[in-house]
């Protein structure tokens, strides 16, 4: 099997400091998955790079397949709309690259469990 890229995709902010937990998620995912294939960022607007660059860039790095990630909370207009629309652009330009989209990270129940917890232990601070 040849080399599996991940992109995180999210919004984008002017501020700066808003991209630093995505670069943290980012940092944490490719320590657990090692060798299996790269993991970056892309945003949706508002920050770089963008998700074609991202997309493009682990085509470039080997990359026979790739599944983006949208670190939303639920699916909204962007991730049920833009996404798609931008991915099968992306697909169209890459067409030896298997592009594939999960669902809203918010929309997982395991993190809807850990957002749980957390919560119960905001309460105790």
């Amino acid at each position: 099997m040849g080399k599996h890229g991940m992109i995180l995709f999210g919004h984008g902010a002017r501020d700066a400091r808003w991209k630093e937990p995505f670069t943290r998620l980012a940092a944490k995912l490719a320590a657990a998955r090692g060798e299996a294939g790269p993991v970056g960022l892309a945003f949706l607007e508002l920050m770089t790079p963008d998700l074609p660059s991202a997309i493009a860039a682990q085509a470039d790095a080997g990359c026979e397949s790739i599944t983006v990630v949208p670190v939303f909370f639920g699916q909204g207009g962007h991730v049920r709309r833009d996404l798609p629309e931008i991915v099968a652009r992306c697909q169209a330009g890459h067409p030896g690259v298997q592009l594939r989209c999960a669902g809203a990270v918010g929309e997982d129940e395991a993190v809807l469990d850990a957002i749980v917890q957390y919560c119960l232990g905001a309460a105790q601070d």
